[in-house]
């Protein structure tokens, strides 16, 4: 299906002064005429340009007419393709869960736990890094009623996928595997934190921060205490 035309149909428009990379701008001409974006390459286009302006200035912060102006189209082309800046953002998000999920996923296949929470945290960073958008969009809360459109729901998700590697770990020192789930919220938690504070500086190197993020984590676990007891006067 062919897709709508700019805003300036003109023949000589080449997209909206406010295009961002050319973002606007119809295909080159075939034969003097200007070739129209299909229905499928007008839906990427407003993805990517959303995607940069929701990670730019949140989801408040950005607007339809902003999207719509930046891809040289009228804003009732956004309505058609997502119903509003809701359903673009609800795809945007989905799509950057759905990539970090895989990443980490992919990314647990060594034998040894102590490597795996090594891969987990070259995964998380390594997302941060590629993909610095996406993550700036996930660490906000999202405004999209649903369960999953949250930050916190993710780092559950991926969470469990530790979850499993802390439970045979408990198992075989004698530690209530019950426990593993707390911990993986926990080492998991810690870990994105701190990739969202390495996504502003980005220093030390990548690796350095992997080292140390396992460092702690593997050594914590490595003197855990079987039944830990606080030290101070609070008990609830």
């Amino acid at each position: 299906m062919m897709e709508d035309v700019a805003i300036d149909g003109s023949a000589g428009s080449t997209g909206s002064p406010g295009s961002v990379s050319g973002a606007g701008e119809q295909k080159p001409r075939r034969g003097g005429r200007r070739v129209r974006m299909t229905g499928a390459e007008r839906r990427e286009q407003l993805l990517d340009i959303g995607r940069t302006l929701f990670a730019e200035k949140g989801f408040e912060g950005t607007s339809v007419e902003e999207i719509a102006a930046k891809a040289g189209v009228s804003k009732p082309v956004v309505y058609e393709h997502f119903g509003g800046k809701e359903g673009l953002y609800a795809v945007v998000v989905d799509r950057e869960m759905r990539q970090l999920l895989d990443m980490v996923t992919g990314a647990l296949t060594a034998g040894h736990p102590r490597e795996l929470l090594e891969q987990a945290a070259f995964a998380l960073l390594d997302y941060i890094e590629r993909y610095t958008d996406g993550f700036r969009i996930l660490v906000r809360d999202s405004p999209v009623a649903q369960s999953t459109g949250t930050f916190a729901s993710l780092i559950s998700d991926i969470a469990t996928q530790v979850e499993d590697i802390l439970g045979l770990e408990f198992k075989a020192r004698g530690f209530d595997p019950k426990l593993a789930p707390l911990y993986a919220q926990a080492l998991v938690g810690s870990v994105a934190l701190t990739g969202q504070w390495w996504l502003d500086v980005r220093k030390p190197k990548k690796a350095e921060v992997a080292a140390h993020l396992v460092n702690l984590a593997w050594h914590g676990l490595d003197g855990l205490e079987q039944k830990p007891r606080l030290i101070g006067h609070r008990k609830s």
